[in-house]
């Protein structure tokens, strides 16, 4: 979901990669029902400005966008596996995590090892590449932004070109949190994006939305709000 106060609706549909329009305008008639967009706006039309969507004062527009622009984003979203998923007998869901972070990635292995989960882990640039010829292949990425000689950017668009692995989930997890930076993951094929700092029980979530594991929630999960 991206509600950023500029889009049209024709580029949130374009940035929604396989969700169908039709869901896309009933998304946007229960907004509309619900009070949060103003019942004069055409909601069918591909030239609507987000930014009439709220009813909201003009001066809590101003102090809200005033407030994203210094501190940037939490955001929490996560798209849901087409299918859901049940495991085989034996069969053990296996998390690649990318991350340079020393506290974070053995708080990260103990949580999912807690679960059941295989961990692999990486925090370069070589590791990546090794753990991504590594098998079994990891049933999903958790992809940090900043490590230290490569952009995890740059990992998501070569994951996504490599027939290889470019149907793995990559939800990125990272203290980047501005409007550029989401966009950026959206773009480059991001299948979640969580900002830091987190609750790791945010982050397991995600993974089991992504995954259609049981226990992950009946829609994804999806939010964006300032701090």
């Amino acid at each position: 979901m991206l509600l950023d106060g500029k889009s049209t609706v024709a580029q949130i549909r374009a940035r929604a990669g396989s969700l169908p329009a039709k869901a896309v305008d009933e998304a946007l008639e229960r907004l509309l029902r619900s009070g949060h967009i103003l019942p004069a706006v055409d909601v069918a039309s591909d030239h609507i400005d987000a930014g009439n969507f709220f009813s909201a004062s003009t001066s809590e527009s101003e102090a809200a966008a005033a407030t994203l622009r210094a501190n940037g984003y939490f955001v929490r979203f996560a798209q849901r596996a087409a299918q859901p998923r049940k495991l085989a007998a034996g069969e053990k869901i296996t998390v690649f995590v990318v991350e340079d972070d020393a506290q974070l990635v053995k708080l990260v292995r103990t949580y999912f090892q807690m679960e059941g989960m295989e961990t692999r882990l990486a925090g370069n640039r070589e590791e990546i590449n090794a753990g991504l010829r590594q098998a079994p292949k990891p049933d999903v990425i958790l992809l940090d932004v900043m490590l230290p000689d490569v952009d995890g950017f740059d990992v998501l668009a070569r994951v996504r070109q490599h027939d290889a692995v470019k149907d793995i989930p990559v939800i990125m997890m990272t203290a980047r949190a501005t409007r550029e930076a989401v966009l950026k993951g959206l773009e480059r094929g991001a299948t979640g994006y969580i900002t830091k700092p987190f609750h790791i029980e945010t982050v397991l979530t995600a993974v089991k939305t992504v995954l259609g594991l049981p226990g992950a929630p009946a829609r994804a999960d999806s939010e964006i709000k300032p701090k």
